[in-house]
């Protein structure tokens, strides 16, 4: 199947390796998943082609919970809020932070915690620890994350009023762009959530790397389901908590380094 392709369905036997068959009512209709499928750890496609990561995992398990098929439909993360309202899919799960503007547009529910990291080229001289070390530089961004106002926020409250210049964002379709803008020397840094740029690390073979050392801008990453869709919304929520008692979550976010959440 092309790799590009819009729809691929997914197995849980496949990634995770439990032996158990994902669906076995073959009338029910299958539960589709919005992401954008080049966003490592979270979804990205392995060397056979397949879509692998902490979130189809988990939206494996929760489709097994349900006993419904699972479908991802790949989506710009920018445009993954729109297409779930017009009804492309039936829930997001793409690395995507709560924010409170989502929490205006969508249903949400809790599964995992992280943060960020910063990323620099490996031979730069400028090795930032901490936002505040951002000022007055170029820092590439993927487009629809909710890194732009902090950065925009801390320029208002911390550069400027230090007499240090503001930090001067540029964003980009998806994270790829953002460190390859970064490579070309574009920008001088990238921020991204920790696992993900672990992942860019390794895939640039260290001509990217971590320049932080600890997790900067903590977040809850969410499940986002249209708003009116309470059947939706209920369900996926049992579905998590059936993953927690089967001990899958806990495998799953452990596997990709990602926290759990309070239930």
């Amino acid at each position: 199947m092309n790799k590009h392709a819009l729809v691929k369905s997914f197995s849980l036997v496949a990634v995770i390796g439990f032996g158990v068959p994902l669906v076995h009512a073959e009338e029910k209709s299958p539960l589709k998943f919005g992401m954008e499928i080049t966003y490592p750890p979270f979804e990205y496609y392995d060397a056979e082609n397949n879509i692998v990561g902490a979130d189809p995992e988990l939206a494996a398990s929760i489709g097994k919970s349900l006993d419904r098929k699972v479908e991802f439909i790949d989506t710009k993360f920018l445009s993954l809020i729109n297409g779930l309202n017009a009804g492309k899919y039936d829930a997001i799960i793409s690395g995507m932070y709560i924010t409170a503007e989502r929490q205006t547009q969508a249903l949400v529910i809790p599964y995992a915690k992280t943060g960020s990291a910063i990323l620099v080229a490996r031979d730069s001289v400028f090795q930032p620890q901490s936002p505040e070390d951002l000022c007055g530089k170029k820092i590439g961004l993927e487009q629809g994350n909710s890194w732009l106002p902090k950065l925009q926020k801390l320029s208002e409250a911390y550069c400027i009023p230090n007499n240090k210049a503001a930090v001067m964002v540029s964003e980009y379709p998806s994270a790829p762009e953002a460190t390859q803008a970064l490579l070309s020397g574009n920008v001088q840094a990238q921020v991204e959530i920790a696992g993900a740029a672990h992942i860019i690390s390794e895939r640039t073979k260290g001509r990217v790397v971590i320049s932080s050392k600890e997790l900067i801008y903590p977040e809850t990453l969410g499940i986002f389901v249209k708003k009116g869709n309470s059947a939706t919304h209920t369900a996926l929520m049992k579905a998590l908590s059936l993953s927690r008692a089967s001990g899958e979550y806990e495998i799953i976010l452990k596997k990709y380094s990602l926290e759990p959440i309070s239930e």
